[in-house]
């Protein structure tokens, strides 16, 4: 057996809200909706390559990590400031690691922990 893709998952009571987070923050496009009634239960989102699942949970924690996401993107200042001017709250300023990428870290509109990566411009001394 071998894993063929793999996807997380977030709950949110507020699900449109979410998702425009991520539309705004990321350009994610919506490529999959599920309503059992007049309001969505599942959404989908596609950032590039990456996909994103996003699913209504009337009484979802609203504290605490519940999941963290990575996301490797080409410009992680870029992807950095996106994701505070769409109202993500700061944790790690864009920074060069020592292992050779260029991480930041933020919360979205939810409080979910993202972390936003891509190789460093210069190889690790």
């Amino acid at each position: 057996m071998a894993v063929q893709s793999l996807f997380p998952i977030l709950n949110t009571r507020d699900l449109p809200r979410l998702v425009r987070f991520y539309e705004t923050a990321l350009d994610a496009t919506v490529v999959y909706r599920f309503a059992s009634g007049d309001d969505d239960d599942y959404v989908a989102l596609e950032l590039g390559p990456a996909s994103l699942g996003i699913g209504r949970v009337p009484d979802a924690a609203t504290v605490g990590d519940r999941v963290a996401l990575w996301f490797y993107v080409d410009d992680v200042d870029a992807a950095y400031a996106a994701f505070i001017a769409a109202g993500g709250m700061a944790e790690q300023e864009p920074a060069d690691m020592p292992w050779g990428e260029r991480v930041a870290q933020a919360r979205d509109c939810d409080g979910n922990l993202v972390n936003l990566g891509t190789a460093a411009s210069a190889p690790p001394e």
